[in-house]
């Protein structure tokens, strides 16, 4: 039967091909993809509401309350970047008027809205909602590539993780990564004015003369 050996014999540089090609395509996994000069790690900014309901009155909040809310602003550690609104039916201005002062102690301003949060408020009571954000590089650090498989010239998968991860932990606001600070630029310009009108109101020198010293001491 040479026609059955033949076929035996054509099998095995087929499996032997295979094979090759499957180690080829194994080894191609760990091969960094990234061809651009960007990195694909990211900082990634996360938003947490924390809320706070308290009871309410025609005159707004009453001393214990307002006790208990600044209470909970401490145990917060309310502090810049944190984002206080309020979800109050009533709209009252008094009790927005006390919140914001206790807000206000901590260098924070109270926003107009409140986003959505879940369970439903008491009669007679608004609730205070806390907003914070935070940053991180979800992937970081990724040693996933190897360095001698690097056939394309490809940025290593863990490109940008040290710069971006030390930027999301050091950034004061987190929320500044999406959108920055608005200013409406009256404070710039007085600022920057400032200098100016100082050195041009000083008077030049020497217009009074030179001062008469003596030497020696004497």
């Amino acid at each position: 039967m040479p026609f059955a050996k033949h076929s035996k014999l054509a099998k095995a540089p087929a499996v032997a091909l295979a094979l090759s090609l499957g180690l080829t395509l194994s080894a191609c996994g760990g091969m960094p993809t990234n061809k651009s000069l960007y990195s694909v790690k990211q900082p990634v900014v996360e938003r947490t509401s924390f809320t706070f309901d308290v009871k309410t009155s025609e005159s707004g909040l009453t001393i214990s309350e307002q006790q208990r809310l600044e209470g909970w602003f401490d145990a917060m550690e309310l502090g810049y970047g944190d984002r206080v609104s309020i979800d109050d039916p009533l709209a009252s201005e008094a009790t927005r008027g006390a919140v914001a002062d206790l807000a206000g102690r901590r260098g924070i301003l109270v926003e107009s809205g409140a986003p959505v949060t879940s369970g439903s408020m008491l009669p007679g009571h608004a609730r205070v909602v806390l907003t914070r954000s935070t940053a991180s590089v979800p992937g970081c650090p990724d040693w996933s590539a190897k360095s001698d498989m690097n056939y394309n010239n490809a940025t290593s998968p863990g490109y940008g993780c040290a710069t971006n991860s030390n930027l999301a932990a050091m950034v004061a606001n987190p929320q500044d990564l999406l959108e920055g600070q608005r200013g409406t630029g009256e404070t710039v310009i007085m600022s920057s004015s400032k200098a100016i009108n100082s050195y041009r109101e000083q008077a030049p020198t020497g217009t009074k003369g030179l001062a008469e010293t003596e030497i020696g001491g004497k």
